[in-house]
C-alpha cells in the first residue's frame, strides 16, 4: 500500500487520533487481548529485519532502476550501515512489466532492469548483502498502472523469486478481489517453502484483518498500519497504533509499522531520533525509506547509531510496552538479553518536558546504584534510582539502564529541567526557572550551570548558578531573563542548557539539554483571519497546510478556492486530516471561529473531525464530517491560552481524501 502523487489518498490508511494530535494519555487503540499464533520455526528474522526499500524515497519514478540499486549497495558498505547491521536492499512495486509473458511468467522491466532481477541479486550478494522483492496478493500490485500481482500464480512466482536468488518478500494487498487475507497470505507462504529457498516473508495487509492474532506462522512481519507518510503527525500515529501490540511481537514473528522516513525531509533530525528510538524500542523492522545516495551526514549518524540499532535488534526479541504517556509525556521501557532495560522517554508535546520513571518501575531489582547510559549522547552516568530528563520538543531520550556492581567508576548523573515558556517576544523579556537535580549514588561536585542563546540575546541569571556539592535528591535552581533583541524576526532560535560538574574521583563531567527558543508576533487586537496570521507549527497530513486555498495535493501551493458544499470561501485554512495547526495568541485573545468541512475537491469521499485546543484543553470539538454535509460552525473560548491549536482527524475511520477546510477561520483577541 502506498500513497501517490494525486490530489486524493487513492486507498484507506489505518492510524486514528482520537483526541488530538499531541496531550493523549489513552492510547489510540485498546491492547489486544488475543493470543499470538505459533511463530514459523524455520530460523528466519531471529531479529527484526534491517535494511533498504525505495518506495518512499522514488516511488515509481525513472530513477528506481538497477543502477540505484547496485549503488545503495555499494553505500551499505561504503558507509559503514552493513557493518551496523543492514542487510536487505528490497525493489518495490513497478521492477516488472505490465503483462506477463506468453507462459505466465512475470517479466523485469527492460528499461530498469536490463540484466534482468538475478544479476541485480548477484551484484548484491557479492557485497554479503540479501535481495528483497515485491508483489501483492491480488490481480494487479498497488501502483495505477497494474503490475500484475501474484494471486493465482503464487506457487510459479515464488519459483521464479526463488531461481533469482531473492532472500525477502514484501506481499500487498491490492486488488485481493475480496478473498480471505489469511487464505491468501497463507499460500504464498506455502509456495515460498515449496522453493526450498530461505525467504523472510513481509505481510503488508496494512492491519487490516488484525494479523499480530493470526500470521505468527504464516509469515516473518506483518504491517500493523497503513502506509507511513514523512510528517511528524503520520508517524506519531503508527507509533500510537503499534504500540499496544507488544504481546505479539518476538523472534521471527514481528509487528511492522512500516518503514523509516529519516532522511526524507519532512520532519526535523529530533523528530527523526524520535522515530528511530521509537522503531527501535518497538523491536519494529528497520527498513531505510529515505535514498543513501542523497544522504546527509546527519542522516548517516541516526541511521548508523549502533547502541540505538542494539535495542532493536536484541536477541530477546521483546517489544518495548508503555509505562505511561500522560499529558504527552511517553515512558516506554524493554527488556533486554542481559537484564538491562532500554527506556524511552519520549515527547510528543511542543514543548520541553520533564519525563521521569524510576528503575523499581522498570522491573529492575533491587540495588546499590545502577548505570544509566544514553544511547544518543553516548554517555554513562551513576543513578540511585530516578531516571528522568527534560525531553525537547518531538525529542527522545534513549537510555540503557542496568543494576551494575561497576557504577562508582560512572560520575553522578544530573538532571536539568527547565520551568517556563520558550515562546517569547521580540524585546520582552522571558523569565525561566532551571534546576539542576543530582540523581546519583554519588555526590556531583562544583556544579556550574549554563544558558546560552545566539548571539546578541540577553540571557541573565537572577539567582545562584553554581553549587558546591548536589548529593543525592539536592537541587539547584537558577532564575535566568530571556530577551531576543527588538526586532528579532520570528522563528526558531537554539539555546543551550547545560550542568558541568566533577564527580567524586575527579573527572569533569557536562550534561547539556539542547532547546528552542520561538520568537513570536504578538496577535493583533480585534478579529482577524487565520489564514492571514503567522503560525507556529503547521502539521499535514497530505501536502503543506495552505493559506487562504484548499489543501490541493502534494506540492505548497496547489491548493484551490476553499469550497464546501458549493460555498466558496476566500479566506482560511485547507489541510489534510491528520493535521495541527498551531497559533501563538500570549493570553490576549478571547474566540476562534471557523466554518469546517471536507472541501469538495475531494468528490465524494472524505470524513475528518475537527478540535479545537487551548493549550493542553480541547475547548470544542465536532463529531465526524463528511463530503456529503455542508460547513457547521465551530467556535472556541480560548481566553488565558498562551497557544491555540486547530487539529483535524480522520474521524475515527480510516484516512481516505481527508481534505479538510477550517473556512473563514477568524480569532478575536
Amino acid at each position: 500500500m502506498r500513497h501517490l502523487h494525486t490530489r486524493t489518498t487513492r486507498r484507506r490508511v489505518v492510524g486514528a487520533i482520537t483526541a488530538g494530535l499531541m496531550c493523549t494519555a489513552a492510547l489510540v487503540v485498546p491492547a489486544a487481548t488475543a493470543p499470538p499464533a505459533r511463530a514459523l520455526d524455520d530460523g528466519l528474522a531471529r531479529t527484526p529485519p534491517m535494511g533498504f526499500n525505495n518506495w518512499n524515497s522514488t516511488y515509481c519514478r525513472a530513477e528506481f532502476n538497477e543502477t540505484m540499486i547496485k549503488g545503495v549497495a555499494d553505500l551499505f558498505v561504503e558507509k559503514g550501515l552493513k557493518d551496523a547491521g543492514y542487510r536487505y536492499v528490497n525493489l518495490d512495486d513497478c521492477w516488472a512489466k505490465p503483462q506477463r509473458d506468453a507462459d505466465g511468467k512475470l517479466v523485469p522491466d527492460p528499461v530498469r532492469f536490463p540484466h534482468g532481477i538475478k544479476a541485480v541479486a548477484d551484484y548484491v550478494h557479492s557485497k554479503g548483502l540479501k535481495l528483497g522483492i515485491y508483489t501483492s496478493a491480488g490481480t494487479k500490485t498497488c501502483d495505477p498502472n497494474g503490475f500484475p500481482g501474484a494471486l493465482g500464480h503464487e506457487y510459479s512466482d515464488a519459483r521464479q523469486f526463488a531461481d533469482w536468488g531473492v532472500d525477502y518478500l514484501k506481499y500487498d494487498n491490492c486488488n485481493n478481489q475480496g478473498l480471505d487475507a489469511r487464505q491468501r497470505y497463507r499460500t504464498m507462504r506455502d509456495a515460498l517453502k515449496a522453493t526450498g529457498r530461505p525467504i523472510v516473508f513481509s505481510i503488508c495487509e496494512w492491519g487490516e484483518n488484525k494479523p499480530w492474532e493470526w500470521a505468527a506462522d504464516v509469515g516473518h512481519l506483518w504491517r500493523t498500519t497503513g502506509d507511513i507518510r514523512d510528517s511528524w503527525a503520520s508517524m506519531l500515529t503508527i507509533a500510537k497504533k503499534n504500540l499496544p501490540l507488544a504481546p505479539y511481537a518476538g523472534p521471527g514473528h514481528w509487528n511492522d509499522p512500516d518503514m523509516l522516513e529519516v532522511g526524507n525531509g519532512g520532519m526535523t533530525d529530533t523528530e527523526y531520533r524520535s522515530h528511530f528510538s521509537l522503531w527501535s524500542i518497538m523491536a519494529a523492522p528497520l527498513l531505510i525509506g529515505s535514498d543513501p545516495r542523497k544522504a546527509s551526514d546527519a542522516t548517516f549518524t541516526i541511521l548508523g547509531n549502533k547502541e540505538v540499532i542494539a535495542v532493536d535488534q536484541d536477541p530477546l526479541g521483546r517489544q518495548g510496552s508503555v509505562l505511561s504517556s500522560e499529558g504527552g509525556r511517553w515512558v516506554i521501557a524493554k527488556e533486554m538479553a542481559d537484564g538491562s532495560r532500554a527506556v524511552a522517554l519520549f515527547n510528543e508535546t511542543a514543548s520541553p518536558q520533564r519525563i521521569a520513571t524510576t528503575t523499581a518501575a522498570l522491573g529492575l531489582p533491587d540495588a546499590d546504584a545502577y548505570t544509566l547510559r544514553d544511547l544518543w549522547q553516548h554517555r554513562t552516568y551513576n543513578t540511585a534510582g530516578a531516571v528522568s530528563a527534560t525531553v525537547p520538543a518531538h525529542g527522545t531520550v534513549l537510555l540503557r539502564v542496568a543494576p551494575d556492581p561497576r557504577w562508582a567508576a560512572q560520575p553522578p548523573a544530573v538532571e536539568l529541567a527547565l520551568k517556563g515558556s520558550l515562546f517569547t517576544e521580540a524585546g520582552s523579556p522571558a523569565v525561566l526557572t532551571t534546576t539542576a537535580t543530582g540523581l546519583g549514588r554519588t555526590a556531583a561536585r562544583d556544579v556550574s550551570v549554563t544558558l546560552t542563546g545566539p548571539g546578541g540575546w540577553s540571557v541573565r541569571p537572577g539567582s545562584a548558578t553554581t553549587a558546591a556539592s548536589l548529593p543525592t535528591g539536592r537541587a539547584l535552581r537558577t532564575t535566568w531573563t530571556l530577551t531576543a533583541p527588538a526586532g528579532t524576526p520570528d522563528g526558531s532560535y537554539p539555546l543551550t542548557l547545560k550542568a558541568s560538574y566533577r564527580s567524586p574521583t575527579g573527572v569533569s563531567t557536562e550534561n547539556v539539554v539542547p532547546l528552542t527558543a520561538t520568537v513570536v508576533v504578538a496577535p493583533p487586537a480585534g478579529t482577524s483571519y487565520l489564514g492571514d496570521l503567522p503560525w507556529v507549527f503547521a502539521g499535514s497530513g497530505f501536502g503543506p497546510a495552505e493559506r487562504n486555498t484548499s489543501n490541493g495535493g502534494k506540492a505548497a501551493g496547489d491548493g484551490r478556492p476553499i469550497t464546501i458544499g458549493g460555498v466558496v470561501y476566500g479566506k482560511g485554512l485547507g489541510v489534510h486530516a491528520l493535521s495541527d495547526v498551531m497559533y501563538y495568541t500570549g493570553r490576549r485573545c478571547t474566540t476562534v471561529r471557523a466554518d469546517v468541512g471536507v472541501d469538495d475537491e475531494t468528490g465524494a469521499k472524505g470524513s475528518v473531525a475537527f478540535e479545537i485546543w487551548a493549550d493542553d484543553n480541547r475547548v470544542a470539538a465536532t463529531g465526524t464530517l463528511t463530503n456529503a454535509m455542508p460547513a457547521q460552525p465551530l467556535t472556541a473560548d480560548v481566553r488565558g491560552a498562551e497557544l491555540v491549536r486547530l487539529v483535524v482527524t480522520d474521524g475515527g475511520d480510516f484516512i481516505d481524501s481527508d481534505h479538510a477546510d477550517w473556512a473563514d477561520a477568524r480569532l478575536t483577541c
